[in-house]
């Protein structure tokens, strides 16, 4: 056959094969977990970083990429990372907390690999054992539109990501140690952004030397600004001086777009917003995150974290006060400005179908769940957190194995729907869902302070909050239409949120505190969701890189924990690996 002809098959074929072969892409990420030593406050401190960086690096990828996460694990003990609000679809196997995967132990590697399939937004992970939050080891998920999905606003000039956080001096074993003695974290020694001090706003409170995170900006342009509350127990109010805050997404849902003069975002939320450089570049600005319903005979005037936003036509630094926060005697300003938040229900997300589409308001719940938290109390002689009387034992064999191979006595499917008129106690229960269910959730807070509340594996409806006692007359004060869909709510003191969720997603499911010391002490629960028709379309397989432990630890491969970092590159897509070598068996055959 003649070259030239050999050439014009090869390219032809070459042309075929990548439209008809390509599918969603593979993202590759290599991640070594590990002490680092930083000075956030101006004090040398271990804190856990992830490549030398802290915060992490951002996981940046595209809604139904395939995403790779090689973690080895060169801390001093076991480690999960957990990836907040990314859904996990049919694959709790890779969700990273206790109840779904043995620890990654100490020394070991082991590969996260799931899809990020038909989300968008703005997320985070960190690590979900021991507490090891307070130390660091988090970082910002921005899950971007595919092309052919439109956003609701115009493409920014850039994207920002700042992780937040109230931060001790301590380091999280000391903390942990105080909390399973009954002793209060207290007032934070500070606030970070992305890992760094406050600027030197006040001579008298900041002392001089200590690194602070700025943004540069140019005038003009307008930025997206992805904020997450990634700390230990502190609401945070967060704003910009003489700039709105236009709001556009929170968690994955595209918002109806309001402007505000500042947030409240509390432990575990993200919120993302549009902020046009709109003022005069004679100086730079002050960006806070101040705490938010503290104890006030507490001093808290440390506890303020300032960045800069930084024009690049700058003549000067940022002065004048720091914008002022909320009226903290004011009880319904953060409830009503949380009731504001809606679902933009005319916005395509990551399917070309309106978010709105899913007409939430007209589907027959099938299940009711009052779920009552307590403070901490002695049970058993240990200082222990609760859900509707029951304080979460985690086994050392985790509940998604145990149910994988059947194995009896590790859980109970008997978590009460409502607070049971009995002691409280220590237990393995969990919530039995029902597979294409609808569930409805009332999370009353007993506690002084506010609560945020998450699960895993969903996105659920925020319906209803307000101050008071739940009750059944309670429902006529829902919002039926366009209440948001997130991950993660808060609930204040002495009040309720009600929440309704789909429950499509097949796996065991965390629904727990947000809350830093509530959710060590215990206050979580897991929600079983089982096909009762076994199949691969509603649940992938158990992971051939499974690791075990408790009463499967005889299972465990000894090289499972020796595979080598992939050294693959970040954006890969392995159905072109097999055209290529298609392509060069027919090139072969041709010649």
């Amino acid at each position: 056959m003649p070259c030239s002809l050999c050439v014009f098959f090869f390219l032809s074929f070459l042309c075929l094969s990548t439209i008809t072969l390509a599918g969603d892409p593979f993202a590759f990420f290599d991640w070594t977990v590990s002490y680092i030593s930083v000075s956030p406050l101006g004090v040398k401190q271990q804190v856990i970083g992830i490549n030398g960086q802290f915060p992490g690096p951002i996981l940046n990828v595209t809604t139904n990429w395939n995403v790779v996460v090689n973690v080895k694990n060169e801390l001093d003990e076991p480690l999960l990372l957990t990836w907040e609000g990314l859904q996990q679809r049919k694959n709790s196997w890779q969700d990273g907390v206790s109840g779904t995967n043995c620890p990654i132990p100490a020394g070991w590697n082991w590969t996260y690999e799931f899809q990020v399939k038909d989300q968008i937004g703005s997320f985070f992970y960190f690590p979900s054992l021991h507490f090891q939050r307070a130390a660091g080891g988090y970082g910002g998920i921005i899950i971007n539109n595919r092309d052919v999905i439109p956003l609701p606003f115009g493409t920014p000039d850039g994207d920002f990501t700042i992780c937040m956080s109230d931060w001790y001096i301590k380091n999280h074993k000391e903390l942990r140690k105080d909390i399973e003695k009954g002793i209060e974290l207290g007032v934070p020694d500070g606030i970070l952004f992305n890992g760094q001090g406050p600027y030197r706003y006040n001579e008298a409170l900041v002392s001089d030397g200590i690194a602070y995170h700025m943004i540069t900006v140019d005038p003009g342009k307008t930025y997206r600004i992805r904020v997450h509350n990634v700390g230990i127990s502190t609401s945070l109010n967060f704003r910009i001086q003489n700039h709105n805050l236009l709001l556009v997404e929170t968690e994955g849902s595209y918002t109806v777009q309001q402007n505000f003069t500042n947030m409240d975002i509390h432990v575990g939320q993200s919120y993302s917003f549009l902020v046009t450089m709109d003022q005069n570049g004679s100086r730079d600005y002050y960006m806070v995150a101040s705490p938010r319903f503290v104890n006030s005979s507490s001093d808290w005037t440390k506890a303020t974290g300032v960045a800069i936003l930084h024009y690049s036509n700058s003549l000067g630094p940022a002065s004048g006060p720091l914008p002022d926060p909320p009226n903290e005697y004011d009880a319904f300003f953060s409830m009503n400005q949380a009731r504001s938040i809606r679902w933009n229900v005319s916005a395509g997300a990551a399917r070309p179908n309106p978010q709105g589409s899913f007409r939430y308001g007209q589907i027959t719940v099938t299940d009711v769940y009052v779920v009552l938290n307590r403070p901490p109390e002695l049970i058993d002689g240990k200082y222990r957190t609760t859900l509707n009387g029951i304080s979460y034992f985690a086994p050392s064999t985790p509940l998604k194995l145990a149910q994988q191979f059947n194995i009896p006595g590790i859980y109970k499917l008997d978590f009460p729907n409502r607070l049971m008129d009995r002691p409280a106690k220590i237990d393995t229960s969990i919530i039995n869902g029902t597979y294409r269910g609808f569930m409805e959730i009332i999370l009353q807070n007993n506690d002084t302070t506010v609560q945020s509340y998450h699960l895993d594996g969903y996105a659920f409806f925020v319906v209803g909050m307000d101050y008071g006692v739940w009750t059944e007359n309670s429902r006529g004060t829902y919002n039926k239409w366009d209440g948001v869909a997130r991950c993660t709510t808060q609930v204040f003191p002495g009040a309720w949120t009600a929440i309704l969720v789909s429950l499509d997603n097949v796996g065991i499911w965390n629904l727990r505190a947000e809350n830093l010391n509530s959710w060590y002490l215990g206050q979580e629960v897991y929600i079983s969701v089982v096909n009762p028709e076994i199949t691969d379309k509603t649940e992938l397989a158990l992971p051939d890189n499974t690791i075990y432990c408790g009463v499967l630890s005889s299972l465990q491969n000894n090289q499972a924990h020796r595979v080598k970092f992939s050294k693959a590159p970040y954006k890969a897509n392995p159905s072109r690996k097999a055209v290529v070598v298609l392509l060069m068996i027919f090139f072969v055959i041709l010649l």
